[in-house]
């Protein structure tokens, strides 16, 4: 069986040696940054009424989801559980990572009571609208 190797732009550098750059990617990859799973991509836009906030979350069930709001802070988190078929798999090569994840975003400025959230072809989807400032009155006070 072949090996499969993924594509690495490291391996074609034409520069000479910068030992800085080397420390950081031994950090990176004893670290663990080099692993793209470990946080997921999320994409924040504005349609003027509201923030639109998608995730992709592929081979997630929606069970396995969670989205939680504490003091101004919206925590995103899942959780992918090795079942017991893959516990007893003999593997030759394993890239797909089983654990819990989870991102947080700073949510003031938002109506946290108006969230609504979907989840569908692995793409959550949070539409956060934003809250309505309210102008006080204005008004003339009378002299006494």
């Amino acid at each position: 069986m072949f090996e499969l190797i993924p594509f690495d732009r490291t391996f074609r550098r034409m520069t000479t040696f910068d030992p800085f750059r080397e420390m950081a990617d031994l950090e990176r990859s004893f670290m663990g940054a080099n692993n793209v799973v470990s946080a997921f991509r999320t994409d924040v836009s504005d349609n003027g009424e509201a923030f639109i906030l998608e995730s992709e979350l592929p081979g997630f069930k929606k069970e396995d989801i969670g989205i939680d709001i504490k003091n101004d802070c919206l925590t995103i988190s899942v959780e992918r559980k090795l079942d017991e078929e893959n516990k007893k798999a003999n593997f030759l090569k394993r890239e797909r990572f089983y654990g819990a994840f989870s991102r947080s975003f700073d949510v003031t400025g938002i109506n946290t009571e108006e969230i609504s959230a979907k989840y569908a072809d692995g793409i959550l989807t949070l539409t956060l609208p934003k809250k309505v400032e309210t102008v006080p009155a204005a008004r003339r006070l009378e002299i006494q």
